[in-house]
């Protein structure tokens, strides 16, 4: 067991029959109690195991796949916390914990095993805590202490058993939470499965509130996989119950770096901007109606027509953000494969923060207040702006505002999209063509049924009849854009995040390379020459 082997001993005991027959009459009672019936298992079969003859032991080596160690480097790096929970006896999950890396050389263990009493558990853990405190009063300053929390340096480790962890789950739960908080890498060993599942909830419950992802191969590990957020289950030689408990699966433990730091990166970063853009944009399109209700009389007067309000978010805005969430990838694979530190920008639900949320509300109300009053005083003074000099009327108002929010909506799609395929500018600009084409053969043409439209006939062609028109709407989205493009611009350089600073380099390197390219490229010539 100290070098790392599964260890299994092998005994036997002779029964008579009668000792047979009470031995199993007690664990049919222990089984069948109402109360207490865990700790009555228990001691049936304490008493069962004693007056053992030894007949051996064996030890099978526990091997481990290729790429741990690097995969759990790597989610340490991402800012990750590690916490390995098995069955095996102390020594054996020691040894493998400092074998993949969970535990690393220079790492000072503490060891929370073998408490017999809540009070000697109690006990045990405070004076952990206040070792640890001693320790960075001794040895760290505020600069160190911020030097050491940047680069990631570890401190501690704690090593659990399942007799202690049953003390900690009954009355210590805030002790223990506590001293885990200033351990960098945990290890519960001699857990039942139940137990897995306990400690999975407890951290769930925890103040920090952490997301929990739980990984494992056997049919032991299914409570703890069901328990966390997010399960995942590896295809072994211990069977499927893992793999049937959980949200994912795949073969190989390695796969869970590229599972967390690359999908795991572009599904957050989709569906946060999803879930905000469908707020901004339906702020954008609906303000100004409430707006309209100031200048109307309260009449409840419409200022779309029916068909633009039944079409808004079936046709003309959802093809931008559909393939936003399936494509979007904001950096290149192999850099965040390569630099697990990315993971770190879309940590703690950052993209989901109360800042991020006020800033696309406020910015879809920005768009909205200039998208109506912006042609409400731009037509003040001169209601006659048709060629025909006709004049500009309710629907022309509102048709002029839905299709500036049309086109404004479609444009701050495009400026979120980093990846760009043929698929998103499929979608963004035929999106805004297809308004154009729909709206034009609206309004040409006299429809009946639930597209009624007498009050919309001709309205389109009389607005785009009108240079002044064009040109509206071309100041209008400049203005609504202009602000938007500044903050990019103002915090890329400002507080850029990591993944900014990654882009910038590799921009850097890529025009580095190209001229270098081209450099050889006419020295090649010049030989040549």
């Amino acid at each position: 067991a100290e070098i790392g082997l599964r260890t299994l001993v092998y005994c036997t005991r002779d029964l008579t029959e009668d000792q047979y027959e009470d031995i199993s009459n007690k664990m049919r009672e222990a089984r069948n109690a109402l109360q207490d019936r865990e700790e009555k298992v228990n001691g049936v079969i304490n008493y069962i195991e004693k007056d053992f003859h030894l007949l051996g032991a064996t030890g099978v080596e526990d091997k481990l796949q290729d790429g741990v160690s690097d995969t759990i480097q790597a989610l340490r790096t991402a800012g990750v916390k590690v916490w390995v929970l098995t069955g095996d006896k102390q020594e054996t999950a020691v040894n493998i914990s400092h074998s993949c890396t969970h535990f690393q050389r220079g790492m000072n263990e503490l060891y929370l095993v073998q408490q017999t009493t809540m009070q000697q558990c109690a006990d045990t853990i405070a004076q952990h805590l206040k070792s640890i405190k001693q320790g960075r009063n001794q040895h760290s300053t505020a600069d160190n202490t911020r030097r050491i929390q940047e680069d990631n340096v570890v401190t501690h480790a704690l090593v659990v058993d399942g007799m202690s962890l049953a003390h900690i789950l009954t009355e210590h739960r805030d002790l223990f939470i506590e001293l885990c908080q200033q351990c960098t890498a945990v290890l519960c060993c001699r857990m039942s499965p139940l137990q897995k599942a306990e400690v999975v909830k407890l951290m769930k419950a925890s103040p920090e509130r952490p997301i929990t992802l739980a990984i494992g191969d056997g049919a032991n590990d299914c409570s703890m996989i069901q328990e966390a957020h997010v399960g995942v289950g590896i295809m072994g030689k211990e069977g499927r119950q893992a793999v049937r408990a959980s949200d994912f699966a795949f073969a190989r433990f390695q796969f869970l770096k590229k599972l967390m730091l690359v999908h795991g990166h572009y599904y957050y970063i989709r569906l946060a901007t999803l879930v905000q853009y469908f707020f901004y944009k339906n702020v954008a399109f609906i303000s100004p109606q409430l707006l309209f209700q100031f200048y109307n009389a309260y009449s409840q007067t419409t200022l779309y027509d029916t068909a633009f309000l039944t079409f808004y978010n079936i046709f003309f805005t959802s093809l931008p953000i559909l393939l936003y969430g399936l494509f979007e990838q904001n950096i290149k694979k192999a850099d965040l494969m390569k630099n697990p530190e990315l993971y770190k920008d879309i940590a703690s639900n950052r993209r989901l923060d109360i800042f991020h949320f006020l800033y696309w509300t406020i910015l879809g109300i920005w768009h909205a207040l200039v998208l109506y009053y912006g042609p409400m005083y731009l037509f003040w003074d001169a209601p006659s702006l048709m060629t025909n000099q006709t004049m500009f009327g309710n629907f022309g108002l509102g048709t002029f505002i839905f299709t500036a929010v049309v086109i404004v909506v479609n444009l701050k799609m495009a400026l979120e999209t980093n990846y760009w395929t043929w698929l998103n500018h499929f979608a963004i600009w035929g999106s805004i063509i297809v308004y154009f084409l729909f709206t034009l053969v609206y309004s040409a043409f006299i429809f009946g049924g639930f597209l009624a439209n007498h009050q919309m006939y001709w309205v389109f062609l009389q607005l785009l009849s009108s240079p002044t028109v064009w040109l509206a709407l071309l100041v209008l989205t400049a203005i609504c854009m202009v602000p938007d493009v500044f903050i990019k611009v103002v915090f890329k350089h400002i507080r850029p995040s990591r993944v900014q600073h990654k882009q910038v380099k590799r921009r850097k390197r890529h025009f580095v390379d190209s001229s270098v390219s081209f450099d050889a490229h006419d020295d090649s010539l010049a030989i040549i020459t």
